[in-house]
């Protein structure tokens, strides 16, 4: 559907005694990358707290393939699969610096009101952002 890459560097801190990227680090990575491909769309999460909304993860799921050290050049691949109703499936794909699938994973989210928690409809700008994207891909 809709996809982005997003790029980082492996911060010392987010390495365990091991020396490798702690597991724990992957969620917050794929976060960064997947609030990043909003933000590719126009869309902040602050924007998206703003109008009453929330999008907690409801599921995630990873598959570590390699590891990665401090200092490492990382790329994300996330995609947005799909948008039904309140839930969002987003993938993804971490490669290293030799262009190494190192990591892979998948998460659901639900847009949720903010005052009450109670699931609910994506909000329409976020739709629309998605949509506009969607019509520009199949047009180029």
């Amino acid at each position: 559907m809709i996809e982005h890459e997003y790029t980082f560097r492996v911060m010392y801190p987010d390495t365990d005694r091991m020396g490798t990227v702690h597991h724990s680090n992957y969620a917050k990575y794929y976060e960064t990358a997947r609030w990043e491909l909003f933000r590719s769309l126009g869309i902040s999460y602050q924007s998206v707290e703003e109008a009453g909304y929330m999008l907690p993860v409801i599921r995630m799921n990873f598959r570590f393939i390699k590891t990665t050290r401090y200092d490492e050049q990382l790329r994300v691949k996330t995609t947005l699969k799909a948008i039904k109703g309140v839930r969002l499936w987003f993938t993804y794909k971490l490669y290293n610096e030799q262009n190494e699938l190192i990591n892979e994973a998948e998460t659901e989210l639900a847009f949720v009101e903010a005052d009450t928690w109670k699931p609910c409809l994506a909000p329409t700008f976020v739709v629309d952002a998605i949509n506009d994207k969607i019509k520009t891909l199949w047009v180029n």
